[in-house]
Order: C-alpha cells, then structure tokens, then sequence
C-alpha cells in the first residue's frame, strides 16, 4: 500500500485556471492538466527564483520531492507550448495559505487570509464577491465549528477537501 501524498502548501489560488492557443476553440484542442502543486513549483522556481531547496520548504515538501515535481510541471508546460494544447489548472492536494477575492462588479482583487470572510467589496462595496480558493475546493474544510482557524473536518459541501478535485 503506497504512502498517503503529504499535503502541498500553496500560496495562493491562481488567478487563471484556463490557457489555450488563440484562435482555436477549446473543444478541438488535446488538454494538457497541470495540478496546483505543479503550479506553485512552476511559481517559485521559474517565476519567483527560489532555489529547489527554498521552494521546497516553502512547500512543505522535500526537496527531492520539489525537484520531480518541477520537472513534471516543465514538461507539461514545453508540450502546452509546443503542441498548442489547452492548459487547465486544477486538482492536488493541497492547502492554500492564503486567498484571493475578486469582484465581479468592479474587477478589484484583494489578498486575504484563508480564514477570513468578506461581505463586500472594499473598493466599490458590491456584495458580488468570488472566493478564489473555494473555487478550487478550498474552504469549509478548514474552518473549525466555531467559525474560525484552521480546523481539519469534513469538506467544503461537494466531496472536495482543499484542492482536490479542481474547480467546481
């Protein structure tokens, strides 16, 4: 029986989960899944500049571990390029540190902790509000039953604990 995956710490939900060749259709194009920890890797390393070693503490993962999983994440990414592929962003397990609320009304983002609730928009008050990380499955599950922290029961609703399973 293999060892359960160690959770990956993810900094926060990205902003994009879709990426495709312009001038195609999604429906005609090969799809190309990059999960959220290939996606954080691909953030600290490339994008960032961390060495395996920072990344991989930042993670919370060896740094063994960090090494395959940036090298999975490369190869994806060169064949999304290289084979013009739809790229999706989604699934792992992982947990979020950190999350991002956006606007629907004014396009503003804001960056918040994962624990922390908004009812509207600090910038033009709107109440039409998207929690990115609970996009992701990401929520519910670590809110304790007194409403605050970082408790570890149950799922956010539909069968997801943090990012498992991708976007619903």
């Amino acid at each position: 029986m293999p060892r359960p995956e160690k959770e990956r710490l993810v900094n926060t939900p990205p902003l994009f989960n879709s990426f495709k060749p312009t001038g195609f259709v999604k429906s005609g194009l090969k799809q190309i899944v990059i999960s959220l920890d290939e996606y954080e890797a691909i953030r600290l390393a490339d994008y960032i500049g961390f060495d395996h070693s920072e990344a991989a503490e930042t993670m919370g993962i060896s740094r063994s571990t960090f090494t395959r999983l940036i090298e999975k994440s490369r190869k994806k990414l060169s064949a999304f390029m290289i084979e013009g592929a739809e790229l999706v962003i989604e699934g792992g397990n992982v947990h979020f540190q950190d999350n991002i609320i956006r606007c629907l009304d004014c396009e503003h983002m804001f960056k918040t902790g994962i624990d922390k609730t908004f009812d509207e928009c600090p910038s033009c008050g709107s109440a039409n509000l998207i929690d990115m990380a609970g996009g992701y499955g990401h929520g519910r599950c670590c809110i304790n039953p007194a409403g605050h922290g970082r408790g570890r029961q149950g799922n956010n609703g539909n069968g997801n604990r943090h990012g498992r399973g991708g976007r619903n």
